[in-house]
């Protein structure tokens, strides 16, 4: 099986309360908890850097897609959140809102939702995960 990526992510936590330290390739993520947790809130926290790795990927395979097609969409706006169901067998909702300024007629609008659920992190997420975990 191959790696996705060529370096792995790597982070640490020191003393202060939920602060950590991200690092990958050529850079450093501050990640930290909201204050009504107890964090500081120096950064965003992980489900809010899970859903901004959900909007990075939407939004650039949907710019190549229509870049591609030679498509008149200069800006594509994304919003999104998540909810939890606990009763039972524990299910997480991604609401995913995709919106253009400018008007785009139906047709390219359910194209673009088609290629929207085509990006990579979507397909992770949809699909069956298995976290190997080792200390």
């Amino acid at each position: 099986m191959e790696t996705l990526l060529e370096n792995d992510i790597k982070g640490t936590i020191g003393i202060q309360k939920y602060l950590c330290t991200i690092s990958w390739r050529n850079g450093k993520l501050l990640m930290d908890e909201p204050e009504n947790v107890g964090g500081n809130d120096l950064g965003p926290d992980p489900f809010s850097t899970l859903l901004a790795s959900l909007a990075g990927c939407t939004l650039s395979t949907l710019r190549m897609y229509i870049d591609r097609k030679g498509w008149d969409i200069p800006e594509i706006n994304i919003s999104l959140n998540l909810s939890q169901e606990t009763e039972g067998e524990l299910t997480t909702t991604i609401t995913r809102t995709i919106s253009f300024p400018a008007t785009i007629d139906e047709e390219t609008k359910n194209r673009l939702l088609i290629i929207a659920d085509k990006c990579p992190v979507s397909k992770i997420l949809k699909n069956k995960v298995l976290i190997n975990t080792t200390i």
